[in-house]
């Protein structure tokens, strides 16, 4: 069987919600960041809604909070997107928009090929991480693990 890889990331707004002033910028080039990851090496899907993001998905019933999850080739393939492009300004600049999470915020975990990872099995991955550290269940940049054999 081959497998790639799932992710969900997550993040708490400093606006009251995604429409809120100082989230202007940031959504202002979401399509961009998310026309920019379509068309990265690697890159396989990412859950998105009517709107063509995820801002408006609320899987923690909190609307400062917002989720991506996307499936990638592999590990190098998500990371080269996400730091070694124009993501990666974006990332430098988060603290503009976003608060401290205060938990771990990105998960990573290899899912058979064809299959992509619903909201609450992403969420629940999140979970496990933030609870039970990296594994070969679960895992994030800091500590990977390799495809299933």
């Amino acid at each position: 069987m081959k497998y790639k890889l799932a992710e969900i990331n997550v993040a708490r707004i400093k606006g009251v919600t995604i429409e809120d002033s100082i989230m202007k910028e940031f959504v202002e080039n979401l399509d961009t960041i998310n026309t920019l990851a379509e068309n990265s090496d690697g890159f396989i899907w990412r859950l998105k809604d009517d709107s063509n993001n995820a801002t408006n998905l609320n899987p923690f019933n909190d609307v400062q909070i917002i989720i991506n999850i996307s499936v990638w080739e592999n590990v190098e393939a998500l990371g080269n997107y996400v730091y070694k492009t124009i993501h990666s300004d974006f990332l430098r600049r988060r603290k503009e928009w976003f608060k401290n999470y205060g938990n771990v915020s990105t998960a990573m975990w290899w899912i058979p090929e064809g299959k992509y990872p619903s909201v609450e099995e992403a969420v629940e991955k999140l979970a496990e991480l933030q609870k039970n550290g990296a594994s070969t269940s679960v895992f994030n940049f800091k500590n990977t693990f390799p495809k299933p054999n």
